[in-house]
């Protein structure tokens, strides 16, 4: 049994003075074959304390179902930290933001359109209730209390960036507690007054997130809590990206100084990120100011000390030796190398439309409105919308009211162009119809629910109707096209000139040895990977910044691989690169 406490200004482990060196690891963000790797690579740069964010999305998919396998596997990965020695931090707040799908909330809260989040609202603590009455006997075991590497725990995340409700946090505060997490309490938000008396729970430890300027943001911390250990619960000494943007890079003499700064003023830190990671899957989330909806890249590099594929960089070296102006590191010990390989060009042979595929993703329902994913038990993916408008008709615009996030638009199976949510300045579509009618087909694409600010509910689809001009268009059919198994589809040999349509192109490659590489798809536009059956993540080459998506090696095997694109407009030849090094710029 070991005890990590606040004793004054300092923490103390077991009885003595201890400052934490910490840094950000997201198991979900990694697969399970490197967590020990990343591990490794934190330790190796003077840093005794890893600190891990829980997506309550990933552990309860879907209501009651819950999943701790695989990169689910939270046991394993403080298991794994424990036996190198490394404290950890644990934040399985029911909100974490991390640029993550809703903020880690589950997609299925919003199919009650009255639930309430993140406040005293029962029915929403009901749900918590239920998902921490099984998360929380797994961490328990783990706690330092019971021999585990678990030191600290938080209770909900930057909230008082959000809201004021004090009631909220005592409630979760309690629920840890009569679950016995007896390990330290605390609770993490921006330097500023709103936040800090948003934020804070009484007797229970606050720290701040900063990425500059720290003597200012624990000048501000001290106004509220006068004593105890100053503590930057995230450095951002890198950042996101978003599509449409730049790779976003902080200069690494910047953060060691900023680093250092700290240090000398005997403050504990942990560095958001250490290591990023990747968004598999659909798991990027998306900011929304009110004015701009603003979706995330799949590669979570965030420019950190070690990068998206396990490198360390710069940053990496210029973090260790302000390390080392505290603690004695002795010599730099690192893992062995993993490599990286470039496997050549994939011709992706076979093809199948979307639209002749429908049966076998699919079984289509009926509903009077083209209701959003959630009234329809669809949580990410793709949702096809299809319906018959009535004719002669003059050219008229056709008005999305309103979509999330981005459409394409057919009739009578002819692409007609895309409305995208950040763009509400573009022209609408428009098109005229014959005596005999037309089908109207609209395909929305989920980019990934809101995960920061006020405007968290975010439902996904059609959120209120389809209008031709004035006319609210009633009686959909509707494909609910969650893309978690292709399994069922049937192939065709690939046309050698792409028609435009949404269509998803199959390509086999041999591997001799397994190794990390990085898929390059170049002359295509946006879409979706697959490498053997798992969901790599969004493309958009045309777009960028990111220009490749991250295959690790645990992905491949021996012998042939397969490799699955749903790309959605088409691409100028099918051909694909399996390169040795990312393209993120």
């Amino acid at each position: 049994m070991s005890i990590f406490a606040v004793e004054g200004n300092q923490f103390v482990f077991n009885g003595e003075p201890v400052r934490l060196i910490s840094g950000a690891i997201h198991y979900f963000r990694i697969v399970p074959e490197y967590w020990r790797d990343r591990l490794m690579k934190l330790k190796a740069c003077g840093f005794n304390t890893v600190e891990t964010y829980v997506p309550w999305n990933l552990h309860e998919p879907n209501e009651g179902q819950f999943n701790f396998e695989g990169i689910a596997d939270i046991v394993k990965f403080i298991e794994t930290a424990g036996e190198l020695g490394l404290h950890v931090i644990v934040r399985p707040s029911p909100y974490i933001c991390a640029e993550w799908e809703f903020g880690g909330m589950p997609a299925w809260l919003l199919a009650d359109p009255g639930m309430k989040l993140r406040c005293f609202h029962q029915p929403f603590l009901d749900k918590i209730d239920a998902y921490y009455d099984v998360l929380m006997p797994k961490l328990v075991p783990l706690l330092c209390t019971n021999g585990g590497p678990i030191i600290a725990m938080q209770i909900e995340n930057e909230y008082g960036s959000y809201g004021n409700d004090t009631q909220y946090l005592e409630y979760l505060k309690e629920g840890k507690i009569k679950r016995g997490i007896d390990v330290l309490l605390f609770t993490s938000d921006g330097p500023g007054d709103f936040m800090l008396q948003g934020g804070m729970v009484p007797d229970v430890l606050e720290t701040v997130n900063f990425g500059s300027r720290p003597k200012e943001a624990f000048a501000e911390l001290r106004i509220y809590q006068p004593e105890g250990p100053i503590m930057c619960m995230e450095y951002w000494n890198g950042w996101f990206d978003h599509w449409f943007e730049k790779h976003h890079t902080r200069d690494a003499a910047d953060v060691a100084r900023v680093f250092d700064e700290m240090l000398s003023m005997n403050a504990s830190v942990n560095f958001y990120m250490f290591h990023g990671g990747t968004n598999f899957g659909f798991w990027s989330g998306a900011n929304d100011d009110g004015d701009k909806y603003m979706p995330t890249i799949t590669s979570y590099d965030y420019d950190v000390p070690v990068s998206e594929c396990g490198d360390v960089t710069d940053k990496f070296y210029a973090v260790r030796e302000v390390v080392s102006k505290y603690v004695d590191l002795g010599p730099l010990e690192l893992p062995e190398p993993i490599a990286k390989k470039a496997y050549g060009q994939v011709n992706m042979t076979q093809q199948a439309s979307l639209f002749d595929s429908l049966d076998k993703l699919s079984t289509p329902v009926q509903r009077t409105c083209p209701d959003p994913m959630e009234l329809l038990g669809q949580n990410y993916g793709f949702i096809l919308y299809t319906t018959r408008i009535s004719g002669p008709r003059e050219e008229t615009p056709l008005r999305l009211q309103y979509v999330h996030d981005r459409a394409q638009i057919f009739v009578d199976g002819e692409y007609k162009g895309v409305v995208e949510r950040w763009n509400k300045d573009a022209e609408p579509i428009t098109f005229s119809i014959p005596p005999e009618g037309v089908t109207l087909s609209v395909l929305v694409e989920n980019m990934g629910r809101t995960n920061y600010g006020p405007y968290l509910r975010d439902v996904k689809g059609i959120t209120e109707g389809i209008r031709f001009g004035a006319q609210f268009l009633y009686h959909w059919t509707i494909h609910t096209l969650p893309m978690e198994d292709l399994s069922k589809l049937e192939y065709t040999t690939a046309a050698a000139k792409s028609d435009g349509k949404p269509t998803f192109y199959k390509g086999t490659f041999e591997v001799d040895e397994t190794a990390d590489t990085f898929l390059e798809l170049k002359g295509w536009n946006k879409g979706v990977a697959y490498i053997n059956g798992f969901n790599l993540g969004r493309y958009w080459e045309t777009v960028g910044p990111q220009k490749t998506l991250y295959i690790p090696g645990p992905l491949l095997r021996k012998g042939e691989n397969e490799l699955v694109l749903f790309e959605l407009h088409g691409a100028k030849e099918p051909v694909v690169t399996l390169r040795d090094s990312a393209i993120l710029g």
